[in-house]
């Protein structure tokens, strides 16, 4: 079942943290935008309120939360409901596929990955945006994770299991970026380095 619930009741506050946060926000966009390929035709899996999506120009995505795809279409983006391990939508549509921070909510990761790789045409991209379990702020996340409104029911993973399950899904030549460092969200660090290993936010772009 996609997990759902405290995006359909705090999704304002969902979208607040954005603002609060904006030099983290704009250190994650530009770690992703880092990773960017060209593209022509691209979707969003878990697409939430469009916050990543918009400022990359993608305009459709795929969302289970009914509040979350609201906040999205008022942005102009197309939404279609659906969950990431069985996505609506036709094989080798897409040349480039988004994920920010949803592999951390669906129930079947390495089943997700391969439906990306079905919707990607050969040679398209994914980028995949996650916190890294192994970081610092991503073990104080995993230690306080019940008592989290958003990531109460969410399963943190480290890069090297992220890449391996892309691997798993077929896809190759992996390259990341991260920022993010530290545990203090007020004075994070938030220089964009290429690899992974220090950084709380990772991006990694791997080809179909």
């Amino acid at each position: 079942m996609p997990k759902t619930k405290a995006f359909e009741i705090f999704s304002h506050e969902y979208e607040a943290w954005f603002e609060k946060h904006s030099l983290l926000y704009d250190a994650e966009i530009e770690a992703i935008g880092k990773l960017l390929p060209p593209f022509k035709n691209a979707i969003e899996i878990g697409i939430g309120s469009g916050q990543f999506a918009v400022p990359f120009g993608i305009t459709t995505g795929i969302e289970p939360s009914v509040k979350m795809a609201e906040i999205a279409e008022s942005k102009g983006i197309n939404v279609i409901k659906g969950v990431a391990e069985d996505l609506p939508v036709g094989n080798e549509t897409f040349d480039f596929v988004l994920m920010v921070t949803t592999i951390c909510f669906v129930d079947d990761p390495l089943r997700s990955l391969q439906e990306i790789y079905r919707i990607l045409k050969p040679d398209g991209y994914v980028i995949i945006g996650f916190v890294d379990r192994d970081s610092a702020l991503g073990q104080q996340y995993e230690k306080n994770r019940l008592h989290s409104r958003f990531y109460k029911e969410a399963r943190f993973y480290s890069t090297d299991e992220v890449i391996r399950l892309l691997e798993k899904a077929g896809f190759s030549e992996i390259v990341c970026t991260q920022t993010l460092f530290g545990t203090d969200l007020e004075h994070m660090n938030t220089v964009v380095k290429k690899g992974y290993g220090e950084g709380a936010f990772i991006a990694l772009r791997a080809r179909k």
